[in-house]
């Protein structure tokens, strides 16, 4: 059963309820489904590829299921009306900082964070972008835990098991089944991963060779340039290749990305292609809000209580404001929940799990003071280095980014053009600084303006086809002060979202911004060439007047964001302000687990998608081995 009548659901027993969608929940619910288990799979929000809605580039006009479906069109499914929720967050919790930052919106008294309210989570609207953690990021859990299954090699025979890859020769996918696989790739997964069309096939050829290869030069100038360009030819430009991960590689690099025909797949295709195969299994219930976890006398998770409805929650577009009957789920085995790092610690807030203080301060009677709820939290810090060309990029001309315009028929007749990419036509990694323990840049060129989110930023792509945008993300950063409160007992009302950037938060040697300037002086590097030959008129961000370091500091400090937000429920001892035992089980409470974003002690990796499907996978095996299904 798809969709909110709740009659079939009351009237059927659950093993086990998920709560979200997403990456990690879909993920889990999908496997144990598969297993023999009877899952109920609840989201609040609906179907991406049958709701109605638009966006600001476009006001008025559906652009669903194309926003959803078309790789380049994820600016516009984050900001399409009908699936998305948007969060409104502090970088600062001093107003005085965060009013200097232009995205800040003063009458949300924060700056625009997308989410999806949606079946498939934030797989619904994201740029795609599938690259591997790094192996340190898997062993530092089984370091803190004492669980070696967590090490690096076993995560990898996950995602082996998970991958169905179709961007490498086709004779390593034949390799494999002779038994020799040396990229460690995934051959046969539900996750097809794919590469967009080369970038000589995009047009511009000057302008993109040029970018290539001013690419290489910087690269090259760089410290340990011979093993940054080897690993680029060995791997050839595979993120993923396990020759390059296990070395932690540097070098020059295409996204991956998580399509199927050139086309958007994540969770929703995963969890109605396992209900269509068992659908006395797996039950999803849509427009569902979960508001609190129900227990039985011995803290035993039982069920949830639930409001169903469309747009619920008041992060929705345009929510609702009648409050409907609560009902409730109940289930034999566990209650898992999968919101991610901003709604799962609310939820075990609303439960009466978290800080003891925090909790009565709401009214929320305490049934567990779990002090680590919604502390932790962490996030990339992204800039953009922003340049004007001296004219549209040719393989954009006539581009609107909709339905009709010559690059839109060329994705839907024969899957090829600029729309089969997420906009990303190049990627470099690389240490922000030598002494830098891991790759901590990944630096990216976008064929459009992109400055960060704030609310119509969509809208900017189709008006301006003459940027080039270098993103700059920076992994691995030092700072964990961020947190997640609630605002009110009521489950509709969003938290407050705190993360305490830079010298607000605890990166007391300013690691962290000095690796984003480093960054952005590496990019300039790599944009110097096409300047001196006129194909850039102008660097509008930072802009030419930003020279000195200090200068760059203080530009990052006012304009960077973020969009991987993680570890509000980390996995970690107790007395450490850890939630959560490696088995993703909450600490103080019996049949209740976490698996999401926000489980991890530390962020993973680059883009944290991938590393959030491994766990949905790994939850999905202890889960059945405890259960003795496995």
């Amino acid at each position: 059963m798809v969709g909110t009548d709740t009659s079939t659901a009351l009237d059927k027993k659950f093993e086990y309820i998920i709560v979200g969608s997403g990456a990690g929940g879909g993920t889990l619910a999908a496997r144990l489904a598969e297993a023999g288990a009877t899952v109920l799979l609840i989201e609040a929000g609906g179907d991406p590829r049958t709701l109605k809605g638009g966006d600001p580039a476009y006001p008025g006009e559906n652009r669903l299921p194309d926003d959803y479906d078309v790789p380049v069109m994820h600016p516009f499914a984050s900001e399409n009306t009908g699936m998305r929720w948007d969060f409104f967050v502090r970088h600062y919790s001093s107003r005085k900082l965060q009013e200097r930052d232009p995205k800040f919106v003063p009458e949300e008294d924060g700056v625009l964070y997308p989410r999806a309210g949606t079946l498939g989570g934030c797989t619904a609207h994201n740029a795609q972008i599938f690259v591997y953690p790094h192996n340190a990021d898997w062993d530092g859990i089984a370091e803190l835990t004492g669980d070696d299954s967590w090490n690096h090699d076993n995560m990898r025979k996950i995602f082996e098991r998970m991958e169905n890859c179709h961007h490498r020769f086709f004779l390593y996918r034949w390799l494999a089944k002779l038994g020799w696989n040396p990229t460690r790739h995934g051959w046969k997964g539900w996750l097809r991963t794919e590469k967009a069309i080369p970038l000589e096939a995009l047009g511009d050829k000057g302008l993109v060779s040029t970018i290539f290869d001013s690419a290489v030069k910087a690269i090259k100038a760089q410290p340990n340039r011979e093993e940054g360009l080897d690993w680029t030819i060995e791997g050839q430009g595979d993120p993923n290749d396990w020759r390059l991960v296990r070395k932690n590689a540097t070098g020059v690099r295409y996204p991956p990305l998580s399509n199927r025909n050139h086309q958007r797949i994540g969770t929703r295709e995963r969890v109605l292609e396992v209900q269509a195969r068992y659908p006395d299994r797996l039950t999803i219930l849509l427009d569902t809000l979960v508001t609190r976890v129900l227990f039985d006398e011995h803290n035993q998770a039982i069920g949830v209580e639930v409001m169903q409805g469309e747009r619920l929650y008041r992060a929705a577009y345009n929510p609702v404001e009648s409050e409907p009957p609560r009902r409730q789920f109940l289930c034999s085995r566990e209650v898992i929940l999968s919101g991610g790092a901003f709604n799962t610690p609310q939820l075990l807030m609303l439960s009466g799990i978290g800080p003891k203080e925090h909790l009565e301060e709401h009214g929320i009677p305490v049934r567990v003071d779990l002090p680590g709820v919604g502390r932790n939290m962490q996030d990339r810090y992204e800039v953009g280095v922003v340049n004007q060309m001296n004219t549209d990029w040719e393989v954009l001309k006539g581009a609107k980014f909709a339905a009709g315009d010559p690059q839109y028929n060329e994705w839907k007749k024969r899957r090829g053009g600029v729309y089969t990419t997420n906009g990303a036509v190049l990627a470099v990694i690389k240490r922000s600084l030598p002494e830098r323990p891991l790759p901590d840049l990944f630096c990216f060129g976008l064929l459009g303006l992109f400055r960060g989110y704030f609310p119509g930023y969509s809208a900017l792509f189709p008006a301006h086809l003459d940027y080039l945008t270098w993103a700059i993300l920076k992994a691995h950063t030092v700072n964990t002060a961020g947190s997640v409160t609630l605002r009110s007992a009521d489950p509709r009302d969003r938290p407050q979202i705190e993360f305490r950037y830079f010298e607000e938060g605890n990166d007391d040697n300013g690691a962290d911004l000095d690796s984003v300037v480093a960054g952005i002086k590496f990019v300039r590097t790599m944009t110097a060439p096409l300047k001196r030959l006129g194909l850039i008129v102008k660097e509008h961000l930072p802009g030419e007047q930003m020279q000195s370091d200090e200068a760059l500091r203080q530009f990052v400090r006012d304009n960077a964001w973020g969009h991987h937000a993680s570890c509000t429920c980390p996995i970690g001892p107790r007395d450490q302000f850890g939630v959560l035992a490696s088995d993703f089980t909450v600490h103080g409470v019996r049949g209740l687990r976490v698996v999401d974003a926000s489980v991890f002690p530390r962020i993973p990796g680059f883009f944290i998608v991938s590393a959030v499907y491994m766990i949905g996978e790994k939850a999905a095996d202890v889960i059945l081995r405890q259960s003795g299904r496995a």
